[in-house]
C-alpha cells in the first residue's frame, strides 16, 4: 500500500507541475523563438570581440534573449568563439543562455516564487563576473590553441541551431537539397527554421513571413527540449514521491554556518551534473530538493550546473581539447558554487529567503485561463510551420512509431519468458553432452575454450535432443 500511496503522489506531482508550468512555457519559448528569428549570430560575433565589461554585458544580454536549450548553447557558443568573439564573452553567453532565459525564469517563477527569480538573477550576474575574470587570466596561447582545435575538429552541423549532427543517419525530414549542397539538421524543427529563414530572410517583425521564422525557431526548440522536460517532471515526481525525508535530512544537514552552506553548495553543483538535465529540466527537481533542505544558495548552483552535465563535458573536450575544456569546466562550477554562497547571505541579509513550501505562485483560477490561452498559441505555431496535413502525418508517425515499440516490447519479454521456461532442458543437455563439446566461455566469466564452429554446435544440439529424450525414456524404462 506504501508504494501505491508513493506511485499516486509521484504521479500527482508530474501533473500539477505540468498544468502549472504549461502557459509559461509556451510563453518562454515564443519570446525565444521570436529573438532567434530577429538577431543573427553574426551580428553578435561583430561584438563581442573583445573581453571588456561591456563585450561581456551585451554577450549576457544575447544569452538571455536566446535558446534555453543547453545544447543548443554550447553549440552557438562555438559558433561565435569560432568566429572571433573572445573567450570571456563567449562564455558569458554560454551560461546567459542556459540560466537567464526566459522560459526558465517564468517556471521558476510559478513553481519557486518571484524571490528564486531574483536570486537567480543575481546570481547570474555573479556567475557571469567570476567567469569573466578567470577568462582574463587564461593564457592566450591557450585561447588561440583551443581556437586552431576548433576549426581542426569542425564536425557537421545542424545550420540552424549549430548543433552536432550525424550525416549518416539523417531521415527525410532532417536533410535538405540546397545549391550549395545538402544540409543536415538534428530535427523537422530546425529545417523548417531554416527553410523558414532562406525563403523569407527580409520578413521583420510586423510581417507574417517573420514570425512563420519565429515559430519555427520556437518549433525547434520545443524537439531540442521536450525530452529534458518530460524527463525533468518524471524525476521530480519519482523522487518527491518515493525518496524519504530521512534521507535528505541526512544528506543536506551535514555542518552549519559558512562551511555548511559551502558544502550543500557544492554538493548542489553535484547533483545537478549528475541529474543529466538542462536547463528548464531542472526546476521541478530543485523545488523537490528545496522543499526537502537544500538551502536557497543551493538550489540556485544545482540549476547552475547544467552546463557541467557528462554529455556537455565531452563535448568541451573534443571541440577545444583537454586543456581548455578542463579550463571551461573549472570556470563554469567555480562560478555555481561561488555565485550560489553569495547569493544565499545577499538574500538571507535582504529577507527574501522564503520560510516555508512555495510552488503554485499563479492561482488556479489564472493557471486555467492562462493555458487557456496558451495553448491554441502552441498549436498555432505548430500549423504553421508543419501545416494541417503535416501535422497529422507527424501526429500518426509519432502514434506509430509509439505502437511499434510496445509490440516490441511485448515480443521481447514473450520470448525471454519462453527461453527461461526452456532452462531446465538446457541445463541436462549441458550436463550429458558437456564432456563432448568444445570449451566456451562460462557463466562466471571463466575461459572455457574457444568457440565451436556452427557444424559442431547444430551437432551438439541434435546430440542434446537425443540425450534429453534419453534421459526422460530410460528413466521411465
Amino acid at each position: 500500500m506504501d508504494v501505491l500511496a508513493s506511485l499516486a503522489r509521484a504521479v500527482s506531482l508530474v501533473v500539477e507541475m505540468t498544468w502549472q508550468t504549461w502557459w509559461a512555457l509556451v510563453l518562454g519559448f515564443t519570446v525565444s523563438g521570436a529573438v532567434h528569428a530577429f538577431v543573427s549570430e553574426e551580428r553578435m560575433s561583430e561584438t563581442l570581440g573583445d573581453d571588456g565589461w561591456r563585450e561581456v554585458s551585451l554577450a549576457t544580454l544575447f544569452g538571455a534573449a536566446s535558446s534555453s536549450c543547453s545544447y543548443s548553447a554550447v553549440a552557438t557558443t562555438k559558433t561565435v568563439f569560432s568566429k572571433g568573439a573572445s573567450l570571456a564573452a563567449s562564455l558569458a553567453f554560454m551560461f546567459a543562455s542556459t540560466d537567464l532565459v526566459v522560459e526558465l525564469g517564468l517556471v521558476m517563477w510559478v513553481l519557486l516564487g518571484w524571490e528564486f527569480v531574483v536570486g537567480e538573477f543575481l546570481g547570474g550576474l555573479v556567475a557571469v563576473a567570476v567567469v569573466t575574470l578567470v577568462a582574463r587570466h587564461v593564457p592566450s596561447r591557450w585561447v588561440e590553441d583551443a581556437r586552431d582545435h576548433l576549426a581542426e575538429n569542425r564536425e557537421a552541423t545542424c545550420p540552424s541551431c549549430g548543433m552536432s549532427v550525424d550525416p549518416t543517419g539523417a531521415g527525410p525530414d532532417e536533410l535538405l537539397e540546397t545549391p550549395g549542397g545538402t544540409e543536415y539538421f538534428c530535427g523537422a524543427g530546425c529545417l523548417e527554421s531554416y527553410r523558414a529563414s532562406v525563403e523569407n530572410p527580409s520578413g521583420g517583425l510586423l510581417t507574417l513571413a517573420g514570425w512563420k521564422r519565429a515559430a519555427s525557431s520556437t518549433v525547434g526548440d520545443w524537439e531540442m527540449l521536450w525530452s529534458d522536460i518530460a524527463l525533468g517532471f518524471v524525476l521530480a515526481g519519482v523522487v518527491g514521491g518515493f525518496v524519504p525525508t530521512e534521507w535528505w535530512t541526512a544528506l543536506f544537514g551535514a555542518g552549519s554556518g559558512v562551511e555548511g552552506v559551502v558544502y550543500t553548495v557544492a554538493l548542489a553543483v553535484a547533483l545537478g551534473a549528475l541529474s543529466f538535465m538542462c536547463s528548464v529540466g531542472n526546476i521541478p527537481f530543485a523545488l523537490v530538493l528545496w522543499q526537502n533542505g537544500l538551502p536557497f544558495g543551493g538550489v540556485l548552483s544545482f540549476v547552475y550546473a547544467d552546463l557541467l552535465i557528462p554529455p556537455l563535458l565531452r563535448i568541451y573536450r573534443r571541440s577545444y581539447g583537454t586543456l581548455m575544456g578542463g579550463v571551461i569546466v573549472v570556470t563554469l562550477a567555480l562560478a555555481a558554487v561561488v555565485a550560489g554562497v553569495v547569493v544565499h547571505y545577499v538574500a538571507i541579509g535582504v529577507g527574501i529567503v522564503p520560510t516555508g513550501a512555495v510552488g503554485g505562485t499563479v492561482d488556479h483560477g489564472y493557471t486555467l485561463v492562462l493555458n487557456g490561452v496558451f495553448t491554441p498559441v502552441f498549436l498555432g505555431q505548430l500549423v504553421l510551420v508543419y501545416g494541417v496535413d503535416g501535422l497529422r502525418d507527424r501526429l500518426w508517425g509519432t502514434y506509430e512509431r509509439t505502437r511499434d515499440a510496445v509490440l516490441g516490447t511485448h515480443a521481447t519479454v514473450a520470448t525471454v519468458r519462453s527461453t527461461r521456461s526452456l532452462a531446465p532442458v538446457g541445463a541436462v543437455a549441458r550436463r550429458r553432452v558437456g564432456s563432448r563439446l568444445p570449451g566456451r566461455v562460462g557463466r562466471d566469466g571463466s575461459d572455457a575454450g574457444d568457440e565451436p564452429s556452427r557444424e559442431s554446435d547444430d551437432g551438439a544440439s541434435s546430440d542434446s535432443t537425443a540425450e534429453v529424450s534419453c534421459d526422460s525414456g530410460c528413466d521411465s524404462a
